[in-house]
């Protein structure tokens, strides 16, 4: 890593302007009035780059480490030489005093390039004064790293050629103005790695006030001053701890961002639904999903940025893979020729000239809210439509939100105090931001919410094909798209490696108590009695044949009904994620930062932080240890700049305590590697001390190497083994437990070699995928839907068959057998598995012929129940068997996971009839038969005791391929910590297994509240 400690907000300032011999010409051409001034060549005047105290000041004062404030930069190069901090001139071309050698850059900052991103319209002298100018700059390197700038335009009055020495003029009288005659611009560009877009803004807007009324400094100082206090400044840790400096004016707020893994949010989020309909958002959603060539264009420089910073932060977490560049200068206007995907920003006056030499493009106009296409070489290209749930509940939510200011301010009274004005309206953005931020976060997880139905984590596939066909008929367009782009890759690697990121944590957060019940049994796809309802009366859902995962009741207790899954719902899940976001905001005061810039001053301002912070920390004590740990943070990260690094570790310590989350690892494992051996000796001798290094080290050599790629499922073309076999249906996403599948190969190989050939599985994974798709045109009338549980799922329909209760066909749930009687279609029940008492396959005679009869006795009927079921009557008898056998031992156990297998076990015997066609097939169905076998061979006995105090038993190992033992276990009463949602406030059960993986449970509900996550390779 190259640069250990965080740097302070600033990496560079630069002055840009024309150099005195440039103004003095382009004063005298003015002068002759000949025509529109050509425009002039901008550079850069002066640079100022952190530290701004000298080593030597440095080591006197023994302030700051410089084993850990030395920064590997680049030279500035310009016209092949390397020029000295001596030979940057002032605006008016005089030498200026150098304090080091050589100009030092960060890496990655191009100074060639930066004036005219400064000017992006050109450096134009005018004969008038403007207003102040601010723009926003983003830089990419070619890792994807960004850097932020903020450039602040201003004029200085030209008197005789020469620039006013205290540039008062474009603030004072109209005669003055006369008396000037013109004015030339100047830039001061900011460049941070934070995006603190609106803190820098009122940063520069500070510096411009205090730049022209004082005579005796120079410009150049003055900017030096500025530089050095923001480079002083640490970025806030994550969390709810925002921090506050007092620039004057102004009181300037750095936000910190969410988690470690959140951006910064410092800018108007609402910004593009005040420039565009929330249809047309849609449409710019599409375009970046879709990976098109978008250039935004406005005539305001600083809202192609905004706007652009808007729509990547709406996506967060998916992220814009290729070019950004959301300014371009004239002199760049080529680069919307390049082939590849991208987003750029232009002027508005170059839109007719884009559009005419570029094809293909997707044209944005922020002005008036267009968007259009450049020419085209195909036809014109179609825009998808984001899918229609999605999109109907973005759009009614965005219609709910109130986005103007005023609005807000009309029932209150004016308020005198400038800085509280200030404090009430970003109070009140920052709420606007947390509410579109859900809004937009609510959008994607809609999208994408049912991606992971169709991955396989084990052998990293996703199943596209049988994906895109879950979609409704009006959304495959957009997915299709969709699921070719980079930036769908990226999301998928996310969800295969298990990332806890935003995504997941509001697809958590909304899931239903259905959902969760069954993430944690992996059953078939069918439609439950519940979403069949809602699919009879909901037009959206019958279009949308949505494959919905279903779960065995394993108590038979009644549900509640819920109401069908219409709009209602999609609001009780937007109410619920607007909840999401309800920590409230900390702020800490930074203190004043004293000039002249000297090392006691440095040293001054270091000791008031840590005094404050220590302060702070007495005060708080544990009540918030979300708090607690940002303060923690802070002061450690102090001490470390101030060289005090026993303090600094301890203060490490404390935060690894109370939040490991936000524990700095790199930063702190590079302290200890380098720190004299004097300190390290004493640091051994603290036993706390000692363990945390020992901690620190040993992450570092468990170096875990993240597999990043992704598969689609495809039909194997050659034989397969077992093994083979294994790895081809758990890509399927058919099943996965090993056991099961060493069955299905032994049941697929009867008769044959044990080897099967791709013919035979293509046969078997057809029909599977087949009666899948059957089960959800399965429409049951409302009168039969009555008799179930809202959780129940029609698994299996015979064909039409006489039965001693009527004519019609056999229905299988999870939990019973019923008839659906043909006619006036009605419900008869047959028994429930529970019930069952003897099941049998006999033939009855009719006329010549033996007709096969299924016979199911009843403990609750005196009547037995007879179906003359024909061909299909001995695999009904092992589907009836099976599911009894799988209902008794999982009332025995009380484990639901007995009755889910058994599920399996019987739809893979239908498959396996439905794709052999031979004489065997009965046979080979009867391989899977594992519980009746069970039943009847070993009978599982479970210990009377544990029997009447076991009342429900969970399987940790669920989704994984084989049972895992659990090395530890962990109950917590309450919730975690005091930053947790109140509704997450269950008490929790972690089970810790192999390899570092854990797996939380809700131990109000025994549902999975967290899946399989990693934190670390080792045993825990």
């Amino acid at each position: 890593m190259e640069e250990v400690l965080p740097s302070g907000l600033l990496e560079i300032c630069v002055l840009v302007g024309v150099p005195g011999e440039g103004v003095k010409d382009a004063y005298q051409l003015a002068q002759k009035k000949e025509g529109n001034s050509p425009p002039l060549n901008p550079e850069v005047l002066s640079v100022f780059v952190p530290p701004f105290i000298s080593k030597e000041e440095i080591q006197a004062t023994n302030i700051n480490s410089s084993t850990f404030n030395k920064t590997k930069r680049r030279s500035f190069r310009k016209k092949k030489e390397r020029p000295k901090l001596e030979n940057l001139k002032n605006p008016n071309g005089e030498q200026k005093p150098s304090d080091t050698e050589d100009i030092s850059v960060p890496k990655d900052i191009d100074l060639i390039g930066l004036p005219q991103l400064c000017f992006p319209g050109g450096l134009y002298i005018t004969c008038e004064p403007k207003e102040d100018h601010i723009h926003f700059l983003v830089f990419t390197d070619v890792c994807g790293n960004r850097t932020y700038g903020v450039v602040a335009q201003y004029y200085q009055p030209i008197q005789d050629g020469y620039i006013s020495s205290n540039g008062q003029a474009h603030r004072e009288s109209v005669q003055t103005t006369k008396a000037f005659g013109c004015f030339v611009p100047f830039a001061i560009c900011v460049i941070s790695r934070y995006p603190y877009f609106n803190a820098l803004k009122d940063c520069l807007s500070c510096l411009l006030v205090h730049l022209t009324p004082r005579r005796d400094l120079d410009v150049g100082d003055r900017i030096k001053e500025f530089a050095a206090k923001l480079s002083l400044i640490p970025s806030p840790p994550p969390g709810t701890l925002h921090l506050i400096f007092n620039m004057k004016p102004l009181q300037i707020v750095f936000p910190s961002r969410e988690d470690p893994d959140s951006p910064i949010i410092d800018l108007d989020l609402h910004l593009p639904l005040l420039c565009f309909k929330p249809e047309q958002v849609l449409q710019i959603i599409t375009c970046i999903l879709t990976e098109q060539r978008i250039v935004f264009f406005s005539s305001d420089w600083a809202l192609l940025t905004l706007i652009a910073e808007c729509f990547m932060l709406y996506l967060h977490p998916i992220q814009w893979q290729h070019t950004f560049v959301p300014i371009l200068s004239r002199q760049m206007l080529d680069f919307v020729m390049a082939p590849t995907s991208f987003l750029m920003g232009c002027h508005i006056d170059h839109f007719e000239e884009v559009s005419q030499e570029a094809e293909d493009l997707i044209l944005i106009n922020i002005d008036n809210g267009d968007i259009t296409h450049s020419k085209s070489s195909v036809d014109e290209a179609v825009i998808p439509y984001v899918p229609s749930q999605a999109a109907e509940t973005f759009i009614k939510r965005v219609e709910s939100l109130q986005l103007h200011y005023d609005l807000e301010l009309c029932h209150l009274s004016s308020n005198t105090d400038f800085i509280e004005l200030q404090m009430r309206r970003r109070a009140w953005q920052q709420k606007l931001n947390t509410k579109v931020q859900q809004v937009t976060l609510q959008l994607v997880v809609n999208i994408f919410r049912e991606v992971k139905d169709h991955l396989n984590y084990e052998h990293r596939v996703f199943n596209s094909e049988e994906f895109l066909k879950t979609r409704a008929h009006g959304d495959q367009p957009f997915y299709k798209k969709v699921l070719e782009t980079h930036i769908f890759h990226s999301f998928l690697k996310a969800r295969l490696n298990r990332r806890l990121d935003a995504f997941a944590r509001l697809e958590l957060s909304t899931q239903s108590e259905e959902d969760r019940l069954n993430s944690m049994l992996d059953s078939p796809r069918r439609l439950t009695v519940e979403k069949m309802a809602s699919k009879r009366f909901n037009p959206q859902y019958m279009i949308s044949k949505r494959m919905v995962i279903s779960m065995p009741n394993l108590q038979d207790i009644k549900s509640h009904d819920s109401p069908a899954r219409t709009s209602s719902l999609r609001r009780s899940e937007t109410e619920r994620a607007v909840k999401l976001s309800s920590k409230s905001i900390s702020t800490f005061r930074i203190p004043e930062i004293h000039f002249p810039l000297m090392s006691q001053c440095v040293h001054t301002y270091y000791t008031d932080f840590i005094n404050h912070l220590t302060r702070a920390i007495n005060i708080l004590q544990h009540d918030n240890s979300a708090l607690l740990a940002r303060y923690f943070y802070l002061r450690g990260l102090i001490g470390l700049m101030q060289g005090k690094l026993l303090d600094a570790l301890s203060d490490f310590e404390n935060l690894y305590k109370t939040d490991i989350r936000i524990f700095p690892t790199d930063l702190v494992r590079k302290m200890v590697e380098n720190m004299p051996p004097s300190e390290r000796s004493l640091a051994d001798h603290k036993p706390e001390l000692k363990r945390l290094i020992s901690q620190v080290m040993e992450k570092q050599r468990e170096v875990i190497k993240v597999d990043d790629h992704v598969k689609n499922f495809k039909l194997p073309k050659t034989h397969m083994q077992l093994d083979d076999f294994v790895k081809r249906i758990q890509e399927s996403g058919i099943v996965k437990d090993i056991d099961t599948i060493h069955r299905l190969f032994d049941a697929l190989t009867v008769g044959h070699q044990k080897q099967i050939d791709p013919e035979t599985f293509k046969d078997f994974y057809n029909y599977w995928k087949e009666t899948e798709a059957e089960a959800q045109e399965v429409n049951l009338p409302r009168t039969v839907l009555e008799h179930l549980d809202t959780n129940e799922c029609v698994y299996k329909l015979s064909c039409s068959v006489k039965t001693n209760f009527g004519v019609g066909k056999i229905a299988m749930t999870q939990k019973r057998l019923f008839l659906l009687t043909e006619g006036r279609p009605g419900y008869v029940e047959i028994t429930t598995f529970r019930n069952i008492e003897d099941v049998k396959s006999t033939t009855v005679a009719f006329l010549l012929l033996r007709i096969p009869t299924l016979r199911i006795k009843s403990v609750s009927k005196k009547e037995v129940f007879e179906a003359n079921l024909k061909t299909e009557c001995d695999l009904w008898h092992l589907m009836v068997k099976e599911m009894w056998a799988g209902k008794k031992m999982a009332d025995d156990h009380k484990d639901p996971q007995y009755i889910q297998q058994a599920l399996t076990n019987v739809l893979l015997m239908d498959a396996v009839v439905g794709a052999l066609q031979s004489s065997k097939t009965i046979y080979a169905a009867s391989k899977l038969s594992f519980f009746d076998k069970m039943k009847n061979e070993v009978p599982m006995m479970v210990p009377k005791t544990t029997s009447e105090t076991l009342k429900h038993k969970i399987n940790p190992s669920v989704g994984e391929t084989f049972p895992q033992a659990v090395d530890v276990l962990l109950y917590t009463p309450g919730h975690l910590d005091a930053g947790d949602r109140i509704e997450d406030a269950r008490p929790k059960l972690w089970c810790a297994l192999s390899e570092g993986k854990v797996i939380v449970f809700d131990a109000s509900t025994w549902t999975i509240q967290q899946h399989c996550f990693k934190v670390g390779s080792s045993k825990l």
